[in-house]
């Protein structure tokens, strides 16, 4: 029996890129690797990574800013995706090229993780709330940038850094915003002075703020505010500024605008398993997006305001961005093997692996571009089939996809559905064991030749 919905499904394909198609196009490949490890598995191609990243610093470079694209590490945990700005800081180095990557962490474990990959302290920026005494301890030791919350965090480490003198940013609490991250006004105060009185341990280098949402526009009228503040801080001759942080968030596109447009339409039509709904989706399309994104927000004009690399190069400005999501994009995906299907209308595919591994639900809302499905053997002239995807788990919420999809023949056990562009943030922001299975590991695959080769991620050897 194949289960038919009689009502059209919104189609939501994913964005592809030469590795993905060659991957998903090799269902033995799929197999070999779910295999060898048992179950779901999380694929990564830090030569996607690599090229995200240098389009970032190409942007500064076209703007002829002086700017440092540091990775939010915070987004993916592979080892993978350190090496890679590893790679790219020594080669600057070789070069001679001032400091153009790092890595932005906010736990000792990542700071340790850097480390490891040959990142020196001097190219990693801490972020994050008030941070905890050995956090601290280790950007003081290793001469990484601190990005200041609160005036007691600044206190705590002007009080450690005795005899070290230790680098910081100050961020910035964004006017109208209620977010806990940040300074005010009076507190921004209280830190320039204290960071004047204690200017034999510390070097305040500028400001830093972040923004919800995707606005370039926003974002790059702040940091022209921002940029007031620093050189009203000049002025004043106690201290010299010179840097701001425009923050990470920068968006990106999984979909076609065709395709997002049409799955926002009111009149388009949606069907859930269990009538579930959902009050907003992430914006699956942007028509500015990465590193395209950063160069708009450096040289665009529509506010009427001199464009902020003109800023920054009349008065000495450098800029940090701190992208995590966006440097990930399209450079891992998420394949589930498919254990078994409910041939109901529309049909229920049961996958090995939780929605725990897709941490949008982590939002309560849904990731929505379309699962891919393959197989080794693809069935020719059956009809399409309607499903939506749950997990292995026995909790009623646990789907993977609650949204009918219309995949283009029925899934047989042995088949896998394939996850897109999952490497931000999706992959191991909400992971757990639950009920004691393992965690899915995390799988370089690199083309040799056009030949896939895959190899465990080196931190799934710790």
């Amino acid at each position: 029996m194949t289960a038919v919905n009689p009502m059209q499904s919104v189609k939501l394909p994913p964005l592809t890129t030469p590795w993905t198609d060659t991957v998903t196009g090799d269902a033995r490949l799929l197999r070999s690797v779910s295999d060898a490890f048992g179950g779901p598995v999380h694929l990564l191609d830090p030569a996607r990574f690599t090229a995200n990243t240098r389009d970032f610093a190409a942007a500064f470079d076209t703007a002829a800013v002086t700017g440092t694209v540091y990775f939010g590490k915070k987004a993916n945990k592979a080892s993978a995706f350190v090496d890679a700005i590893a790679d790219l800081v020594t080669e600057d180095r070789r070069a001679g090229r001032n400091r153009r990557f790092g890595i932005d962490v906010a736990s000792a474990g990542e700071f340790r993780q850097a480390l490891a990959a040959g990142v020196r302290g001097t190219d990693l920026l801490i972020t994050g709330p008030h941070k905890p005494t050995e956090l601290l301890t280790l950007a003081v030791r290793h001469d990484a940038i601190v990005t200041v919350d609160s005036p007691t965090e600044l206190k705590a480490l002007a009080d450690l850094s005795r005899g070290l003198r230790v680098r910081i940013m100050l961020r910035v609490l964004p006017n109208g915003t209620t977010s806990r991250f940040g300074m005010t006004d009076d507190e921004l105060t209280f830190a320039e002075k204290l960071a004047s009185e204690r200017s034999s341990d510390i070097t305040l280098l500028g400001y830093s703020f972040h923004l919800s949402g995707y606005s370039i526009r926003d974002r790059r009228d702040h940091a022209h505010r921002v940029i007031e503040r620093l050189q009203a801080v000049r002025r004043t001759g106690r201290l010299a500024p010179d840097t701001i942080s425009l923050g990470g968030g920068l968006p990106i596109s999984y979909v076609q605008q065709e395709d997002w447009q049409h799955f926002l339409d009111p009149r388009a039509p949606h069907h859930f398993h269990a009538g579930k709904t959902f009050d907003s989706y992430y914006p699956y399309y942007s028509a500015t997006t990465g590193a395209a994104a950063l160069r708009a927000m450096l040289t665009d004009t529509d506010s009427g305001a001199v464009p902020l690399a003109h800023v920054c190069q009349d008065n000495d400005i450098k800029i940090f961005v701190e992208p995590g999501r966006a440097l990930l994009d399209r450079a891992g995906i998420t394949v589930f093997p498919v254990l078994g299907v409910k041939d109901r209308s529309p049909g229920v595919i049961v996958v090995d692996g939780t929605s725990l591994s897709l941490s949008e639900q982590w939002f309560d809302t849904e990731f929505v571009p379309d699962p891919q499905l393959v197989s080794e053997h693809t069935p020719i002239d059956e009809p399409p089939f309607f499903a939506s995807v749950g997990a292995a788990t026995c909790l009623e919420s646990d789907m993977l996809t609650w949204r009918v999809i219309e995949f283009p023949y029925r899934p047989t056990t042995g088949s896998y559905l394939v996850y897109h562009n999952t490497a931000g943030y999706q992959m191991d922001s909400n992971e757990s064991a639950f009920h004691d299975t393992a965690i899915p590991p995390k799988v370089v695959v690199t083309l040799d030749d056009g030949y896939p080769r895959w190899t465990l991620d080196r931190r799934e050897n710790y």
